[in-house]
């Protein structure tokens, strides 16, 4: 089974970071508001990004991980855009090494269909 991190663009241009076992199925549930949290009151949304894991904990950590991200280094991430969420990393962290072995994300680049 496949776990996924995604991340949303909202209507009024936030993000919205989540994880799931059904991508499709999860995209379609914040389409229709099946659930009435951060989504319902934003839409339309676009899938700007999503990354497969082989573990929950793993998407899960992930998805923990971008959160925590500055929205210049998740739109980078969005794009594809690896050297400058490097860059975007250094200027937060300036004494740590930067490596794409440091995260797992991003090392697919972006999507934008479930």
């Amino acid at each position: 089974m496949a776990f996924y991190v995604y991340m949303l663009l909202c209507s009024d241009d936030s993000l919205y970071i989540g994880h799931t076992d059904d991508l499709e199925t999860r995209f379609s549930a914040h389409r229709t508001r099946r659930y009435c949290g951060y989504t319902a009151k934003r839409l339309p949304i676009k899938l700007i990004f999503h990354e497969q894991f082989a573990t929950r904990d793993e998407a899960f950590a992930a998805e923990r991980r971008i959160k925590g991200w500055s929205r210049a280094k998740k739109l980078a991430l969005a794009r594809g855009e690896w050297d400058r969420v490097v860059q975007l990393a250094a200027v937060r962290s300036p004494d740590r090494v930067n490596t794409r072995s440091v995260s797992s994300c991003s090392t697919h680049g972006p999507s934008t269909s479930p």
